[in-house]
């Protein structure tokens, strides 16, 4: 899954990914006319001409190093006002929340009809977006690195980001703040699509999910009950209406559970419920280390069939 500025989807970091070139470019120039200057010192056998000397020093070592970055900087700085401009009125608006160790990403649908999902972003390619950023416990940072630039996430503050994906992919976004121990496990699924597509996603997203009727998704629902799930977790559709976990809504058709740290499929998903301090250690879900495990795979069954 790309996870790099220099292989850019995104208008914020095909601009990104010019500036870092062209100050590359820079550098190297500056470093061979410095360390060329300094080979010529060392091996240059015989006596040097002070005139000669005072040129190639003042010139080579302070005179070309400014006219370089001084251009560099020029150059970048027209990219800043753009970068930082607001996504257009009438833009696709997601607002993202940083929990340790996982994202909770609210769409907003009109002007008030609100939907939540959890780590995974799902964008239109070719249409700017607003993200609406804040924290619920420590500073975390939202990166999408082929996407664009990285924003800090606070409590009690809301920062804000503007991206327009260029070319539809699977991406994936990290927190790029250090946030405690599950830290280099807290990522997400960023996947760009067809604006029609996307359209259609957004809309059965809004709809409450239809649970599986097979035997095995019906007990597993009933043991999601019973050991207290829906205490923690919403699903649209049922009683689950807990909100200190990720929504489980459509949890089904998500590809990766835990923050982006596992496929979502059966095996994982047990491991993950009877598991969970192995797996990421530090997180708050309980794990049910004691839970027979044909009722694990009972629930995941229950899960996957969330779609």
């Amino acid at each position: 899954m790309p996870q790099s500025t220099l292989q850019p989807a995104g208008q914020a970091a095909e601009a990104i990914a010019l500036l870092f070139y062209w100050m590359s470019a820079g550098a190297v120039l500056i470093w061979i006319i410095v360390v060329g200057l300094a080979v010529y010192a060392i091996y240059q056998p015989g006596q040097h001409n002070p005139q000669t000397i005072k040129r190639w020093v003042i010139g080579g070592g302070a005179v070309f190093p400014t006219i370089v970055l001084t251009g560099l900087l020029c150059a970048s700085l027209p990219m800043m006002p753009e970068l930082q401009r607001p996504a257009p009125e009438g833009s696709l608006e997601v607002h993202v929340s940083g929990v340790r160790w996982w994202w909770r990403i609210t769409y907003r649908v009109g002007d008030e009809h609100l939907v939540e999902t959890a780590n995974e972003i799902r964008l239109p390619v070719g249409r700017p977006v607003e993200f609406k950023l804040d924290s619920e416990d420590v500073i975390h940072s939202f990166w999408i690195p082929a996407l664009g630039g990285k924003v800090d996430m606070m409590p009690g503050r809301q920062t804000r980001l503007k991206l327009h994906p260029t070319r539809v992919g699977t991406f994936r976004g990290v927190c790029a703040e250090f946030c405690g121990a599950a830290h280099a496990q807290m990522n997400f699924d960023v996947v760009v699509m067809p604006a029609d597509e996307f359209d259609a996603w957004l809309k059965q997203l809004t709809r409450p999910t239809a649970s599986s009727q097979e035997p095995d998704a019906v007990a597993g629902e009933n043991h999601f009950f019973a050991v207290g799930c829906h205490a923690c977790h919403a699903i649209r559709g049922t009683q689950a209406s807990g909100s200190m976990g990720p929504d489980l809504t459509h949890f089904g058709s998500r590809p990766s559970i835990a923050a982006g740290l596992l496929p979502n499929n059966r095996d994982n998903l047990v491991r993950w419920i009877t598991e969970t301090d192995l797996v990421k250690p530090g997180v708050d879900m309980p794990a049910f280390h004691a839970m027979d495990r044909q009722q694990a795979a009972e629930i995941a069954t229950f899960l996957e069939g969330l779609k």
